[in-house]
């Protein structure tokens, strides 16, 4: 799997900053990240045109520069590296694929806004450009990692989620649970009894998930737990499932592929990535 050295942070003045900034510190201490960029995009075709004259004889780039290195001085608390960059783009997701590409990033840590519907970068547009993982942060979070979610579908493109997921237990010692959430396909339902359809789904996906498990040669303490969908949609029921579980950070995979569901850029996924999730969601590219 590859190592996380360098890690990206979406800042856009507003008060999920300070939580960010705070999660970095925190994630970047624990991975032993060697840097980490703190970056701004001035949209500045957002201003209106009434002040111009105001802000003519002001220098932007260097206020904003000012204030956020200010900030970061003042939260982040790692030994790693840090810069804040400030630029200006018409599109905030181009800015970030950009430096990702030339900082070599490895992690890119985001704010989820989605629930006060902010001016942040959360898009799925962002989640499909960007090559690196990226780490959704809701506006509460705290920077604690002790109850991991791990998603799966069994495949091999879920295999990363379990490399990161071995790492993090490593380094804070948290609990593991690998998850699947299934539907049952509807177009058996009118042929085959309910109870007895979960029943057989059921089984057969606790036979794949200790396959899987041993497969993957997972080296620390993991549980499981398998949860019908049901009525709602297999991201709804993993958001809502994890939320009551107190969980305090989800993975899954960027894509997947299962005959009962697909968590796992794959469908589920990015809805996960767009709700008001109110747990920090990595998804693991």
């Amino acid at each position: 799997m590859t190592e996380i050295k360098n890690i990206l942070v979406a800042l856009d003045l507003t008060e999920i900053d300070s939580t960010l900034i705070d999660y970095a510190s925190f994630i970047a201490e624990i991975l032993q990240v060697k840097n980490v960029y703190f970056v701004h995009n001035i949209k500045k075709y957002e201003i209106s045109e009434l002040f111009d004259e105001q802000l003519k004889d002001l220098n932007l780039d260097e206020i904003i520069g000012d204030e956020l290195n200010e900030k970061v001085e003042k939260i982040f608390k790692s030994s790693a590296k840090w810069e804040v960059l400030i630029s200006e783009d018409p599109y905030s997701e181009s800015l970030i694929n950009y430096i990702v590409h030339k900082y070599d990033i490895q992690l890119a840590l985001i704010g989820n806004k989605n629930r006060i519907n902010g001016t942040g970068v959360v898009s799925g547009k962002l989640l499909r450009m960007l090559k690196c993982s990226i780490l959704s942060i809701p506006r509460d979070a705290k920077p604690v990692i002790s109850n991991v979610w791990a998603g799966t579908d069994f495949s091999s493109a879920s295999n990363k989620v379990f490399k990161m997921a071995e790492k993090l237990q490593r380094a804070t010692s948290a609990s593991v649970k690998a998850v699947h959430v299934y539907n049952v396909p509807i177009q058996f339902s009118p042929y085959i009894p309910k109870e007895s359809l979960d029943r057989k789904i059921e089984n057969h996906l606790k036979e794949k998930f200790e396959k899987f498990i041993k497969k993957i040669g997972y080296k620390g303490q993991l549980s499981s737990e398998i949860i019908p969908g049901r009525e709602s949609g297999v991201a709804e029921k993993l958001r809502i499932k994890a939320e009551a579980a107190k969980a305090d950070l989800i993975i899954v995979g960027d894509k997947g592929h299962n005959v009962f569901s697909s968590l796992l850029v794959g469908s589920v996924t990015e809805e996960l990535f767009n709700q008001d999730i109110e747990v920090p969601l990595w998804i693991i590219k």
